[in-house]
């Protein structure tokens, strides 16, 4: 079966997201753009997850439980969980590597932890858009650890990319998908790095703001509208 996907979505809990990006709107918006699943994605968390999925519930939207994970060479990958708690137990670990630098909302942006409803439950202290202690190296062997999977993000920007820190998609990383912007030229982009050449595309919004979410050119076919078949064709 087809089905239309965003899987870089951002909420307000990441400092550079709106603060209409809440769990309860961002999840309707996507219902409203035509998005049979999509994942939530904020930087360096997933504390905000368990209300998506919640919200997501509650219209027939699947939702994975993920987080855009900042390395410490500062590269953006995304990271997907089968389950919430194999998410929270990894946002702890992430959380437990990430400098004591606390979050000026004034200048970075609000850290909102809200419920599926639009409560918000608190902030989140330290800031978020700070490199974590996790290796890009390491990745494969963590997502193992806590049943995930993940794959490099946005390769083709000129900042916290895999390409812009390392010059290009080493052969050593074990994921095979990675993803490109919406408008990027793919043909482009696998010729110039023949290791993409057996790997899956990847196409999402990274929507910061409710007019961001889009689903033209993301289509995914797995067996059925569940994580566990969206893992089966990402894997």
């Amino acid at each position: 079966m087809k089905l239309k996907y965003d899987l870089h979505i951002h909420s307000c809990l990441s400092p550079c997201g709106d603060n209409d990006m809440t769990p309860y709107n961002l999840t309707n918006m996507a219902k409203i753009c035509g998005c049979d699943i999509i994942a939530l994605t904020d930087h360096n968390t997933c504390l905000n997850c368990e209300s998506a999925m919640k919200a997501g519930e509650n219209i027939g939207l699947t939702v994975v439980p993920g987080m855009e994970l900042c390395t410490s060479e500062e590269i953006h990958c995304i990271c997907l969980f089968p389950e919430l708690k194999n998410a929270l137990s990894f946002s702890d670990y992430v959380k437990s590597t990430l400098p004591p630098i606390k979050n000026k909302e004034k200048i970075f942006g609000n850290q909102y932890i809200m419920n599926e409803a639009d409560g918000i439950l608190g902030s989140f202290d330290l800031l978020l858009t700070t490199a974590s202690g996790i290796s890009i190296e390491s990745l494969d062997s963590l997502m193992k650890d806590y049943g995930g999977l993940w794959y490099p993000a946005h390769i083709d920007r000129n900042s916290y990319s895999v390409i812009s820190a390392l010059g290009d998609f080493p052969d050593s990383l074990e994921t095979s998908v990675f993803e490109l912007t919406y408008d990027a030229d793919e043909k482009l982009y696998r010729e110039k790095y023949p290791s993409t050449k057996n790997k899956k595309l990847i196409r999402s919004s990274d929507a910061h703001y409710l007019e961001n979410l889009m689903t033209e050119k993301m289509e995914i076919e797995p067996a059925d509208n569940s994580i566990k078949g969206l893992f089966e064709v990402l894997r």
